[in-house]
């Protein structure tokens, strides 16, 4: 169905807004999927934080042209469907990475993080990047580490102690 420009206009604002507030995107060819598995994978996207858009080139292309994903203007070619991540950077690679395995259809084309542009292979190293959750953990473990190396070197004086008299019990004893 044919969009008028009002309504194109509409598709390009919604999709400027999308970008200039996403962390990451990916452009996956899509051709061969039924219905029902763009339905799954729509409503895993809405699950999981990722805009999910099947619209034109020249739409998109417009749309991303003041954002950090500018740089994918000339390689949008084909039918393509659109994952933006909204909240976690690594949320739209894992969403196409998963589907991919299922369904071999969904092909990644391109990738674009920080205003750089990748191949799709590059989808796993971006599906392994850590959600918030698990980055804050990391972040946790490393500044507890050195309170916990100090508790250790502080209590081993008082246990080399204990030791020591324990040792020189058991001879006295024997």
């Amino acid at each position: 169905m044919a969009l008028n420009l009002n309504q194109k206009k509409e598709v390009v604002a919604e999709l400027a807004e999308v970008a200039g507030k996403a962390h990451s995107l990916v452009a996956a060819e899509y051709a061969g999927l039924t219905v029902e598995q763009l339905t799954g994978l729509r409503r895993k996207a809405r699950q999981e934080g990722v805009f999910l858009k099947v619209a034109k080139n020249t739409l998109v292309s417009r749309a991303v042209e003041d954002t950090d994903y500018a740089v994918v203007k000339d390689a949008l070619v084909g039918p393509l469907l659109y994952a933006f991540s909204q909240e976690d950077p690594g949320a739209a690679g894992r969403l196409i990475q998963e589907f991919a395995k299922a369904n071999d259809k969904l092909k990644p084309r391109l990738v674009s993080l920080g205003g750089q542009m990748y191949p799709g292979s590059h989808v796993d190293v971006l599906a392994s990047l850590p959600t918030r959750d698990q980055a804050l953990s990391m972040l946790l473990s490393v500044m507890v580490q050195p309170a916990t190396m100090l508790v250790r070197v502080l209590a081993e004086p008082a246990s080399q102690v204990a030791r020591v008299t324990n040792a020189v019990g058991q001879q006295k004893a024997a």
